[in-house]
């Protein structure tokens, strides 16, 4: 692997080896739908890895007199998987042309969960099932083996990890919009991570999907020389399928961390959590979330939420789980900075109570489960920021929607240089950092008697302001599906609104 020339892309990606594994990977996908073969996929990285490791640790005790190889207590006293031999990847590839290898897999599984009680319902197990063709999976098997060979155990960490992040990328983008229910494009992780830098304390991630979230902040502490001890991470996750992807993706790292299975607004596993850090993409506009269960909860204490519309759900949910100095930063759809009704109430009422601490409009594109523009809020418990400057009565406004780059014809990301801008901004303003001035048509510090003139509104660029420009940069046909992308969210706020208004008129006997 040494003589691989691996690339960086503009948000950080390396797609050098990494994309050509998944180019021959996906190959061999012949007819399966991707969101099956993710996990037949994702499933063998992972069984690579901790055979990797195991291997890695292996090898030194046999050099050493004093130790015994075949001794379990002494992978456990290294924090490394213990692998019994049928599961090891060794034996795995060299019965790779079995036309029995789906059941070595499966067999593999489950030897692993057994010696292993934190990966108990964790892996996949259907690799023997007859519409696997395993022939193609020898040959993925056979493709797999060749990551990692000749690294440290600590390297063929780091390069798997990689590999099964950008694995998780391409599935959610060959996967649609169903994708984008497990995973979070990672440049907008990225600016979450650096604007809140959750480096010391409780990490919480009440919809975490696949782990994103956990693993950048792991690589914000790597990057600053932080200890990973420093970090407690929490996270649930509703979704069975995605749970076990985030608990592979988080031991392929050796993050420990404490995520559970189950519906965060109906069985909230975390009941007590005060967190110092909360990073999360909740659904957007999730409309059944059973809202008529939850009529006297505790969590809104800002107003109950609309029944057909969770996202201020979420951000009473966030807020309930705050602690005193904690801070969120999280992905919701446009629509929550300016709709009325229920919504609006409740978003006055957080803004009176001072809680919004910044706002980012987002570019159009970002996403692969939707065109519905989105936006970053952060809200903090204490804006006084002991230490900084005090910013109570003050929201600062972002508007980012010119900021990134079409990685394909399909997608934008928002390059390092992007993170960097929206990230020192907000630093700078909170006074940890550089000068703070505001910039027309990209940031402004607001006073909240403007947003109160404004209807406690949060659109930035209600209050950045145009840029002046001798000519429009925006090449037409980007700008047309950005315009079209905004006409559409306006045309779904006005179906729903247009059904309320049936529904009161209806409730008071005047049927339209």
């Amino acid at each position: 692997m040494g003589g691989n020339n691996i690339s960086k892309s503009s948000n950080g990606a390396n797609l050098g080896f990494e994309q050509t594994l998944w180019q021959s990977a996906d190959k061999l996908r012949n007819n399966m739908d991707a969101a099956e073969y993710k996990h037949v996929v994702l499933g063998l990285i992972f069984l690579k890895y901790i055979s990797d490791a195991f291997k890695e640790l292996h090898g030194k005790l046999e050099a050493d007199p004093l130790a015994e190889e075949e001794d379990k207590d002494e992978y456990i006293a290294e924090n490394v998987f213990w692998v019994p031999k049928e599961a090891r990847w060794d034996y795995l590839q060299a019965n790779a042309k079995k036309p029995e290898i789906g059941q070595y897999v499966d067999d593999a599984m489950d030897a692993i969960e057994k010696e292993n009680r934190q990966l108990k319902g964790v892996l996949p197990k259907n690799y023997a099932k007859e519409a696997l063709n395993k022939k193609r999976l020898g040959e993925l098997i056979d493709l797999i083996g060749t990551i990692g060979l000749g690294y440290s155990e600590n390297k063929s960490k780091d390069i798997l990890g990689r590999v099964y992040e950008y694995f998780l990328g391409q599935f959610a983008n060959a996967e649609g919009k169903k994708g984008g229910q497990f995973y979070t494009p990672r440049s907008i992780v990225k600016v979450l991570v650096e604007m809140i830098e959750p480096y010391k304390g409780r990490v919480f991630d009440p919809c975490c999907g696949s782990g994103g979230m956990f693993v950048q902040s792991e690589k914000f502490v790597k990057a600053h020389e932080g200890k990973l001890d420093d970090i407690a991470v929490y996270g649930q996750e509703s979704n069975q399928t995605t749970w076990r992807l985030c608990r592979i993706n988080l031991a392929i790292r050796r993050i420990d961390a404490r995520v559970e299975w189950g519906d965060s607004f109906h069985d909230d596993k975390h009941r007590d959590l005060k967190a110092d850090y909360i990073l999360a993409n909740p659904p957007f506009n999730d409309k059944d979330w059973n809202s008529e269960l939850l009529e006297d909860d505790a969590r809104w204490k800002y107003g109950m939420p609309p029944k057909r519309n969770a996202n201020f759900a979420w951000v009473q949910n966030f807020i309930h789980h705050l602690a005193p100095n904690g801070i969120a930063g999280f992905v919701l759809a446009n629509g929550s900075m300016s709709a009325g009704g229920k919504e609006g109430k409740i978003r006055e009422n957080i803004v009176e109570k001072d809680l919004v601490d910044c706002m980012v409009a987002l570019p159009s594109q970002l996403f692969y489960n939707t065109g519905i523009p989105a936006c970053l809020w952060f809200v903090s418990r204490d804006k006084s920021n002991k230490g900084f400057r005090d910013r109570q009565g003050e929201i600062l406004f972002i508007d980012a929607r010119k900021l990134g780059e079409m990685a394909d014809r399909t997608h934008r990301e928002l390059t390092d240089d992007d993170v960097s801008k929206i990230a020192e901004t907000y630093h700078a303003w909170r006074g940890e950092g550089g000068e703070y001035k505001d910039v027309r048509g990209f940031c402004k510090a607001v006073k909240l008697e403007e947003v109160r003139k404004h209807g406690h509104i949060l659109t930035p660029g209600r209050y950045v302001g145009v840029e002046i420009e001798e000519e429009d940069p925006e090449v037409f046909d980007e700008k047309m599906k950005r315009l079209t992308s905004d006409l559409r969210e306006q045309f779904e706020e006005s179906k729903e609104l247009e059904t309320k208004i049936k529904e009161n008129l209806k409730g008071i006997g005047y049927e339209i």
